[in-house]
């Protein structure tokens, strides 16, 4: 019979994606055959599994850390953010449309049996499901109809370990209080209590630990450390979009737009030796990267409008103009073109004159593109010339189609048949997600960027070998300070 487990937050970004991968790789390491699953998940971070089907970043996180193929029932509804009250709705991996929130409420107890759907084939499959909530359980406004918190573990007859952040203060009040506001079925369901992301000497915490163990009835899973591990993040609240790394060999600035999508884009980057990768949100901060980035969004007309009103289009325009080199991926490169037209109303209609630094236009279309794809980089000119015959693979989520003028040069020839992206001088722009995950583009970009540079070029980099040890490192770090024997025996009693 399927076991299950699920990591709850006293709020966002406690850690629970982390914890959850982490009790994935210990469980597929002890031998078992587990799975990951959310049930809904918000985040603009996505992936685009074998068939086509959108989901979380999390959930194919965690099934990488399980050892398996990402399926979108392990993420069976996901909400990307459009704007401060909307939300792209996608179920079982395909679009659902643009829906506010007051519309979503209304309707999303129609998707509960998708989500008993997609956890039941998961169970019928794996010996373990590590089930994520999301965001406080302790939203007593939307308690009613809850399908991602308690009403999840109820469904799934799991039990639960509260997760606390002390980094962010107040750790032993959100424990408590989250309790407090649950009712008794419900904190019930809690049989642990976990504190996550401690700085400094666990013995200081042991009077804190002790009464609220008095206070709550809970025992207390584990303190774990803030874990030195490169894991990749679910949404915009990561820390890596914090960064202002300098002193690296080679500075990348990507464009830190408001409405930022899949920026794991760049994990590969942010982790090669001598590579420092900042993230800009004003022109004062851009200076002189060795490249800039402009990245994918999921809002590319309001973003657009954003790099103009702040200064950083002129920006970049006058770094263009010196002739450092410039790359635009999705949303990104449908900017470096001339003009962006949204006849169909994708977002919210109208059209937009883009920065002119490629000749090509993109016309928004109602249908979005989901594929992963592969193929090779054609004769490239310009300071990446050394990309030229490169192989790259990678995956479309976009909305938009574009058109390149007479005469302008693709970038890639893939595999399918289709050409996918521009290239002019130093202007370079693509379609695909990933781009600089695979070894073969990744290496070639960075060693022209240090060519130019006169630095030495950045070693071969495994990125797969990396992930590897990187979730094994965080499952050893669980083993460390998780109480692993009271995990396994509240997954053994389940409720």
């Amino acid at each position: 019979m399927t076991k299950a487990i699920m990591v709850q937050g006293t709020m966002s970004n406690a850690g629970k994606s982390l914890l959850a991968a982490g009790l994935c790789r210990v469980f597929h390491q002890d031998g078992y055959c587990v799975a990951p699953f959310k049930s809904q998940n918000m985040a603009l971070n996505s992936f685009i599994t074998k068939e086509g089907l959108e989901m979380g970043r999390a959930q194919a996180v965690q099934a990488e850390a399980c050892g398996i193929e990402p399926g979108a029932r392990m993420n069976p509804i996901l909400l990307k953010p459009v704007d401060q009250t909307g939300s792209q709705v996608i179920v079982n991996g395909e679009v659902r449309g643009n829906l506010s929130a007051a519309a979503y409420f209304a309707m999303k107890q129609g998707l509960l049996p998708e989500i008993r759907q997609a956890y039941a084939s998961l169970a019928a499959e794996y010996e373990i499901i590590v089930i994520e909530g999301a965001g406080s359980p302790a939203e007593i406004n939307l308690r009613e109809g809850d399908f991602v918190n308690m009403g999840m573990a109820k469904l799934a007859r799991s039990p639960v370990l509260l997760v606390g952040d002390i980094d962010r203060g107040g750790v032993f009040a959100q424990l408590y209080g989250t309790l407090a506001l649950l009712d008794k079925s419900e904190r019930d369901l809690v049989k642990a209590l976990v504190i996550n992301k401690f700085r400094g000497d666990a013995e200081l915490l042991k009077p804190g630990l002790r009464q609220l163990a008095e206070l709550t009835g809970k025992p207390m899973a584990g303190v774990l450390p803030l874990l030195p591990v490169d894991i990749e993040d679910e949404d915009s609240l990561a820390g890596r979009l914090l960064r202002r790394e300098q002193g690296s060999l080679l500075d990348i600035a990507v464009i830190r737009l408001p409405h930022l999508a899949n920026f794991t884009d760049f994990a590969a980057l942010e982790a090669s030796p001598g590579v420092g990768v900042r993230y800009v949100r004003k022109a004062a901060e851009l200076g002189c990267p060795d490249l800039v980035v402009l990245p994918g969004t999921k809002s590319t007309i309001a973003d657009l409008q954003w790099l103009r009103q702040n200064g950083l289009e002129a920006a970049v325009k006058k770094l263009a103009a010196s002739g450092r080199p410039v790359f635009g991926i999705c949303g990104g490169y449908q900017m470096l073109g001339r003009r962006i037209s949204d006849a169909c109303g994708a977002e919210g209609g109208g059209e937009i004159r883009g920065l002119g630094l490629l000749p090509a236009e993109t016309e928004f279309a109602a249908e979005k593109q989901r594929t992963r794809v592969t193929g090779r980089a054609l004769p490239t000119g310009g300071p990446l010339a050394a990309l030229s015959g490169r192989e790259l693979e990678g995956y479309e989520i976009h909305m938009g189609r574009t058109r390149l003028d007479a005469g302008a040069r693709p970038l890639a020839l893939l595999d399918n048949g289709t050409y996918d992206g521009c290239q002019q001088d130093h202007i370079y722009g693509s379609y695909l997600h990933g781009f600089f995950d695979t070894a073969d583009c990744r290496e070639a970009v960075l060693g022209a960027l240090a060519a130019a540079k006169g630095v030495p070029t950045a070693a071969a980099f495994d990125l797969k070998a990396y992930k590897e040890r990187q979730y094994d490192a965080l499952a050893e770090g669980l083993r460390r300070h998780l109480d692993l024997a009271l995990v396994y025996r509240i997954l053994e009693e389940g409720l």
